[in-house]
């Protein structure tokens, strides 16, 4: 008798030796969300959040169609920070502690840790926005900070938004050099990886320790390095505040027509980006 082999499988077997490897995941749809979660980021920098929901809707969409439990977590994360952003401070808690308790259950534990972060970065904002300064709760979320530590990678982006976190709370303590000493540690991992809105955030937030403590020049010098990251990135937000921020600097430092040029500017930018509300409240102060 003799061996007979199918045609189908001979064509298969004939190809075997050719055909290139498939490759062992299809990431399409989660290339597509990233793309859709990049353009909510940016929208957001520029004060559009109507077009970053619509953006990060369809990324959520693909989160949760592929059931990739990075995905589901950033595009949690990214939609909190927008909500605080907009003023929104109660849902964005809510966000954040959901994609911890989500991040714990999937096995993502600096995912988790990175939004217990987040929720105590805004936490020590809304703190540092009252005239007295509440320093037992800043001291609690300093210790809790502290021990978020071993769930990040040495040199990792989130080791470096903890860091930045760290130096906020420092800075509501009035601890001016270890504020920057914390800051420079984030800001070493992130001008070391490109991350320009991040960076940009950093040298603002070492701008405000150094008005606090009183070294109006260096603080000027560090916005102004901010603004330079901020233009590369197109953070349009994170210019207008910068702005805004150099118009308080020299206010304190008793130059009022320098203040006014830069809340002018500020101003100008708010109202690019359809933040008109924040530009009135500059206006009035550039007429007072």
């Amino acid at each position: 008798m003799k061996f007979f082999i199918p045609v189908f499988t001979l064509l298969v077997l004939l190809g075997c030796s050719s055909t290139p490897r498939r490759p062992a995941e299809n990431l399409s749809q989660r290339n597509i969300a990233y793309s859709q979660l990049n353009m909510a980021n940016q929208a957001a920098n520029q004060g559009r959040y109507d077009d970053a929901f619509i953006f990060l809707s369809e990324a959520r969409r693909i989160a949760l169609s592929t059931d990739d439990p990075v995905l589901r977590l950033e595009t949690s994360m990214t939609r909190a920070n927008i909500l605080f952003s907009m003023g929104n401070a109660e849902d964005a808690f809510r966000e954040w502690a959901a994609a911890s308790a989500e991040g714990i259950t999937s096995g993502q534990n600096e995912l988790a840790a990175l939004a217990r972060v987040f929720s105590i970065r805004a936490s020590l904002t809304l703190l540092g926005n009252n005239d007295t300064i509440n320093s037992n709760m800043v001291q609690d979320y300093r210790a809790a900070l502290e021990r978020e530590i071993p769930s990040f990678g040495r040199n990792s982006h989130s080791l470096a938004q903890l860091n930045l976190t760290i130096g906020l709370a420092e800075k509501l303590l009035g601890n001016w050099t270890e504020a920057e000493n914390a800051v420079r540690r984030g800001l070493t991992i992130l001008e070391r990886g490109n991350f320009l809105e991040d960076t940009a955030y950093a040298w603002f937030l070492i701008g405000s320790i150094r008005s606090q403590a009183g070294n109006y020049e260096s603080a000027l010098e560090a916005l102004d390095r901010s603004i330079g990251f901020d233009r590369r990135a197109e953070n349009s937000f994170g210019l207008a505040s910068s702005w805004q921020a150099v118009g308080d600097v020299q206010s304190r430092a008793g130059r009022p027509a320098e203040s006014r040029a830069a809340w002018y500017r500020a101003a100008e930018i708010f109202r690019a980006i359809g933040l008109d509300h924040r530009a009135e409240i500059l206006e009035v102060r550039i007429n007072e």
